[in-house]
């Protein structure tokens, strides 16, 4: 299960029959119809006919559809012409009997119509919520058709069905050529996309074609055929992703299950709340401009810090962060706590943005020019320090040369060191300044005295382990989701949808 906690995935390429749409029964009901049909003509009453948790499975379910027929038909020791694509539904021939197969599956979809499952559903709304690039892949060419049917064509940027197939002559499944034609359209690297099927077949091509993880949907049982054929994880409904997806750390309790004991903790005394923006407010998103608050935090974070002192403190350059949530009774600290302001004229700047800025001016100049022909890399200048986006690189060798650049610029400058973060390395000042310290200035700075202020820090990444440190004798630190090293803090929660659960709850006892 780990190996989808632990993958910063970018992309989800789903397969749609028995993933998406409830069409893999009537598929399944069409293929066995034509083929008993076939047979008993052939063979007389005493046919064997298709059986569909082998047969079905085994030579037809999710692979081209002549491809099904050929597979089929060779596992009995029968023989048909191949005919071609202009031969008519009724001829018996490879073509002929594709087509007679898809008229009889049309015929249902018309009478019956598509049925979408709920939780693919949802986990597709929630994926879109966050920006995670979608593909949709089908062996079948009635794809298109099918999602029109459902309403789901403007859910997926990218299609990959039977017609592509054709048109740009690639292998079906098992090969991975669907699904690697699929990443290629949606930009993506291979490795940090996750593959979505419920065929054998389709497991097969995706563990094929090196995908970050395959997962295995059994919704009708086939847990362990799918995990012979490969599958990293098997769930029943996509919903159980969300048990795995960033789980909260392994080691750590989770804070909603904790929450009396919080409360325990807190006894008398008030709350103080800080708060990390990208990963903990708001999803992480492939451009960080597109990192937007959601609602329902702002609201909540507006009435919180009415009733309690509430901080959020970031990466992100201080301006930058208070355009980005825009709350008046907050307080700001950007920079990585560089930089910091708040209410009744709360102002504090770094000592050291004299002698810093010139270093990141000399290196920012550098690096822009070092890396101007890196597709996807992106060099983002803050007051304090210069963070380099790699999220987007897709050449694995491109992003050493990413990383590499930024190295020599912090070996260049005394005064710069690296940091890392989530698909970023950052030069900074190499001071002892860090957002634990930010938190401990105003913990002073506000006379927030322990037996007085509970003090509660969430966040999601490496950066944030100052924080968890600074407060751990007599605080509270929260690991939003997982980053995949030791941690300081105390408590989990799995996304940025619990923290803002987390918060509400908080909301709800204070008022």
């Amino acid at each position: 299960m780990s190996k989808l906690k632990n993958l910063n995935f970018e992309a989800v390429i789903l397969d749609l029959d028995g993933v998406i749409t409830k069409t893999e029964t009537v598929h399944a009901r069409a293929w066995k119809k034509m083929f008993d049909d076939f047979l008993r003509e052939r063979q007389g009453e005493g046919f064997r006919p298709l059986d569909i948790k082998y047969d079905y499975n085994k030579y037809i379910d999710g692979i081209p559809r002549l491809d099904g027929i050929r597979g089929f038909l060779r596992s009995r020791n029968l023989e048909i012409p191949e005919g071609d694509p202009n031969d008519d539904p009724e001829k018996n021939t490879v073509h002929g009997m594709g087509k007679r197969k898809n008229r009889m599956f049309r015929e249902v979809i018309e009478k019956e119509g598509v049925e979408v499952y709920e939780d693919a559903l949802k986990m597709i709304d929630k994926w879109k919520k966050e920006n995670i690039k979608l593909a949709v892949i089908s062996s079948s060419k009635n794809c298109k058709y099918i999602l029109e049917k459902a309403g789901l064509e403007d859910r997926f940027e990218v299609r990959v069905d039977g017609n592509t197939l054709v048109e740009k002559n690639i292998k079906g499944k098992p090969e991975p050529d669907m699904f690697i034609k699929a990443a290629e359209y949606l930009g993506v690297n291979i490795a940090e996309t996750i593959v979505i099927e419920d065929a054998i077949q389709g497991v097969q091509a995706g563990k094929k074609g090196s995908f970050g993880c395959v997962v295995g949907v059994a919704r009708n049982g086939k847990e362990e055929a799918l995990k012979e054929a490969g599958a990293d994880i098997v769930v029943k409904k996509l919903t159980d992703l969300l048990e795995i997806d960033r789980e909260p750390h392994e080691n750590l309790p989770h804070a909603m299950d904790e929450i009396e004991h919080l409360f325990e903790i807190k006894g008398e005394r008030q709350l103080v709340v800080f708060l990390d923006y990208d990963g903990t407010l708001t999803p992480i998103v492939r451009d960080p401009e597109a990192a937007e608050l959601p609602d329902d935090n702002r609201e909540v974070i507006t009435h919180l810090s009415t009733r309690i002192p509430v901080a959020v403190i970031s990466g992100r350059d201080l301006q930058d962060l208070k355009s980005k949530i825009n709350i008046e009774t907050l307080i700001y600290a950007g920079s990585h706590g560089f930089d910091i302001s708040g209410p009744d004229d709360l102002k504090m700047v770094h000592e050291s943005e004299k002698e810093i800025t010139p270093a990141l001016d000399e290196a920012e100049k550098r690096l822009n020019e070092h890396l101007k022909n890196i597709q996807g890399a992106k060099v983002e200048r803050k007051k304090f320090a210069i963070a380099v986006h790699y999220r987007n690189v897709q050449d694995n060798e491109m992003v050493q040369t990413v990383k590499n650049e930024v190295q020599k610029e912090a070996d260049r400058q005394e005064i710069l060191k690296t940091g890392s973060g989530k698909k970023i390395m950052e030069l900074k000042p190499d001071l002892d300044w860090n957002k634990g310290y930010a938190i401990n200035w105003l913990t002073e700075k506000m006379n927030w005295k322990p037996e007085d202020y509970l003090r509660i820090y969430l966040g999601d990444d490496i950066t944030d382990e100052d924080g968890f440190e600074a407060i751990k004798e007599d605080g509270i630190g929260i690991l939003v989701g997982s980053h995949g090293e030791k941690t300081s803090a105390s408590f989990a929660l799995r996304d940025t949808d619990e923290v803002s659960e987390f918060l509400n709850h908080i909301k709800q006892r204070i008022i």
